[in-house]
């Protein structure tokens, strides 16, 4: 494992270096949490160009004097923690810098099509063979192998055809249609599964010594997260459909009107489902056959669901939840995002930090939900300008000089 110059000696992940050469989430989500957790990550973009989301604004990041420096507030989400390596792959000179690279990387990232890894040079087959020990993972629409391994796909599409959507919004009967997910929630998991499956490939090769190539699809990995979906198709043979808030194993477990607007109520068992209608005033329900158990309680969803909205019509948002916490049980406002960060609970919890940027000066970025008691994550880097640190790993980590960087600049490799 490679220790970069000036890193501190205290992460998690100190040592471990990461060739990040993925664009968009996926891949770089997954590079970000490695890089939070002290990983070493040289993130790899095109020259002039760099990362595809640079580019999906509005909003844009402006600079100190208020113009926009050409990135987006997308592309800000999920590289914070790198360093970024302007260099042209389709180039030979810019793939022989990335082979260069990873013989001393630990792992290599990316999420081409099939085959553009093998066509640059940069494929598993090829970079095992100067280091055994890397572990090489690829993010794709449909994985490396299989009828549709050469099929591009964004996550939308992975949502649609990965069965989520046909789970997600109001059911048709209350005029509803099939939705996605208001983030690109595919794209995060995968990535979240392939921090998983790097760590477990870091882990044994500390055993063996062996690295090994990890194969994560966007479409095979949303279906695997469909939980309890999946298992009640396969179980019950009923294909599930949408149920807007509520949930298909559990009642009462959905949104709610009151007085004044909307609560979720989430009650997971009797004995909340007991206090609940005790709240309402309405006792006699936890006793009544119909509802005394969840499993009756599903059965009777439309006639219990419709008892509890009319209890709740009755006072307002705040008063229930109120009533509710006290009470022990879940309920919670249906808060914006303007909401989420503007009460005090954001400012305990420090879910926002800031960091230094290069032409920004300091700007804003949502915390890492993991705490650890001895090596906390740190917020070292803002997500980097394009090319940013370039010349300094091709100096430092390769022992180029300054004429043959300058002469790669000239050559548009890097």
């Amino acid at each position: 494992m490679t220790n970069s110059p000036g890193k501190r000696d205290h992460g998690p992940l100190s040592g471990v270096r990461v060739l990040d050469l993925s664009r968009v989430l996926a891949g770089p989500w997954a590079g970000q949490l490695l890089a939070d957790y002290d990983a070493d990550v040289i993130k790899v973009e095109r020259p002039g160009r760099g990362d595809d989301t640079r580019q999906w604004g509005p909003p844009w990041l402006k600079d100190g004097g208020g113009t926009s420096t050409g990135d987006s507030a997308y592309f800000l989400a999920a590289n914070r923690n790198k360093r970024s390596l302007a260099a042209d792959l389709a180039h030979p000179k810019g793939a022989a810098i990335i082979r260069q690279l990873a013989v001393s990387a630990d792992v290599v990232l990316e999420n081409f099509r099939v085959g553009t890894a093998h066509r640059f040079g940069l494929d598993y087959e090829s970079l095992r063979k100067l280091n055994p020990g890397l572990v090489y993972c690829s993010i794709s629409a449909y994985g490396q192998t299989g009828s549709r391994s050469r099929q591009a796909g964004y996550d939308a599409m992975i949502q649609a055809s990965g069965g989520l959507m046909s789970i997600t919004g109001a059911p048709d009967e209350e005029g509803g249609s099939p939705q996605k997910v208001g983030v690109a929630i595919a794209d995060i998991m995968a990535g979240m599964y392939a921090v998983t499956a790097i760590l477990a490939a870091l882990h044994r090769r500390e055993t063996t010594g062996e690295g090994q190539r990890i194969d994560v699809p966007l479409y095979d990995s949303q279906i695997a997260w469909l939980a309890n979906q999946n298992m009640n198709y396969l179980i019950g043979g009923v294909n599930p459909g949408r149920l807007g808030t509520a949930h298909p194993n559990l009642v009462p477990y959905r949104v709610f009107p009151t007085a004044d607007g909307h609560i979720m109520l989430a009650v997971g068992n009797d004995a909340q489902f007991a206090r609940c209608v005790e709240c309402l005033g309405e006792a006699g329900l936890a006793t009544n056959p119909d509802y005394a158990n969840n499993a009756a309680r599903v059965a009777n969803r439309e006639a219990l669901e419709a008892a509890l909205s009319e209890g709740f019509q009755r006072r307002t948002s705040a008063d229930w939840l109120e009533r509710l916490a006290e009470a022990g049980i879940p309920a919670g406002p249906i808060n914006t995002i303007a909401d989420v960060f503007n009460e005090p609970y954001a400012e305990e919890r420090q879910l926002v930090r800031r960091v230094a940027h290069h032409s920004a000066g300091e700007i804003p970025t949502v915390a890492n939900p993991v705490s650890f008691s001895e090596t906390p994550v740190a917020y070292r880097l803002a997500p980097p300008e394009l090319g940013e640190h370039t010349r300094e790993i091709l100096a430092n980590e390769l022992d180029y000089s300054s004429d043959e960087i300058d002469e790669l600049e000239r050559a548009g490799v890097i």
